[in-house]
């Protein structure tokens, strides 16, 4: 067992022990959960594992890119905007952005299944214990140094569950590739050959270890004509992650991952949010703080910019 492992363990404990044989206590005084938010989560490293949406990042050429614009009024206000004005601050007190997205696959994504097989979930049906679950990272970027094309195989999971000990059920598995470095050059959606997950590693996964789905740092499953892996997973009910960032940031074991995405009704696809939740003596990330709010001034005003084509500061 690795020492982070243990770490982490030694954290979750007394969390459990709160949540479990202790809870009827704690629900008698109120807190209910809220004992395992102080005990653990409130000391822990948050890591975000998120590209941001802008006008310019790496877009399939199947799809159009996004673009952004200040928001304009659809209808006449009485005394207050006409049907075209741009809100500002100066006459209206706020501002707004207009975003055209032209696919529901961009960036950081979380994939349901029904994005290729209709009978399936789509991301709106996706259940709710969808967010919170174990992170499993597994690094294939050696491999990636004398075959840019390489994919994860069921020996890279075995060599990992040997030295880390099995890979828990339901839990989430991060294939980190440094692939998402980069990010966001537009050649890396043109890339033909990429860091893959190969189609018996997703069957070992959700067969023999069953785990809720797993991410990936580029835009596709593999780099297969067909993308067999991204066929096999929607066709057998299973959703995946992709454009997953900053995995170098976080342990292989030990470590949570909070999950959101915008709920979209009949939705193919999902602007994902994962977050890494990391024991607290981890190096990378942040603790909850009094700066969490109220959140801090800048010094430089948000302004559209022209050129970026968005909000810059």
């Amino acid at each position: 067992m690795t020492m982070l492992l243990k770490i982490s363990r030694a954290l979750l404990l007394p969390a459990l022990l709160v949540a479990g044989t202790a809870v009827g206590a704690s629900a008698a005084e109120g807190d209910g959960l809220w004992a395992v938010y102080q005990s653990t989560f409130a000391k822990a490293k948050y890591v975000d594992l998120t590209h941001t949406i802008t006008p310019k990042i790496p877009v399939w050429a199947g799809f159009a890119a996004p673009t952004f614009a200040p928001a304009k009024a659809g209808s006449d206000l009485e005394g207050y905007a006409k049907k075209g004005d741009t809100f500002s601050f100066a006459t209206h007190g706020f501002e707004a952005t207009a975003y055209q997205l032209n696919t529901d696959q961009l960036g950081t994504q979380l994939d349901p299944p029904a994005h290729w097989a209709p009978e399936y979930p789509a991301i709106d049906e996706l259940p709710a214990t969808y967010t919170l679950r174990p992170l499993v990272v597994i690094s294939i970027v050696e491999q990636l140094k004398s075959n840019p094309n390489y994919a994860l195989q069921v020996a890279d999971i075995e060599a990992w569950e040997k030295q880390h000990g099995p890979i828990p059920e339901g839990s989430v598995v991060f294939v980190r590739s440094d692939w998402s470095k980069a990010w966001p050059d537009p050649k890396l959606a043109t890339l033909k050959e990429f860091p893959g997950v190969s189609l018996d590693a997703l069957k070992f996964l959700h067969g023999e270890r069953h785990i809720l789905f797993h991410g990936h740092e580029p835009l596709d499953t593999d780099s297969t004509p067909t993308l067999e892996g991204e066929h096999w997973l929607m066709h057998n009910g299973y959703a995946q992650a992709e454009g997953v960032a900053n995995l170098d940031q976080v342990p292989e074991t030990g470590a949570l991952v909070a999950i959101g995405y915008p709920k979209f009704g009949g939705g193919l696809g999902g602007y994902a949010r994962y977050v890494a939740i990391c024991p607290p003596d981890w190096p990378h990330g942040v603790t909850p703080g009094a700066a969490d709010a109220p959140l801090p001034k800048s010094d430089k005003v948000l302004h559209y910019d022209e050129a970026a084509g968005m909000r810059i500061r």
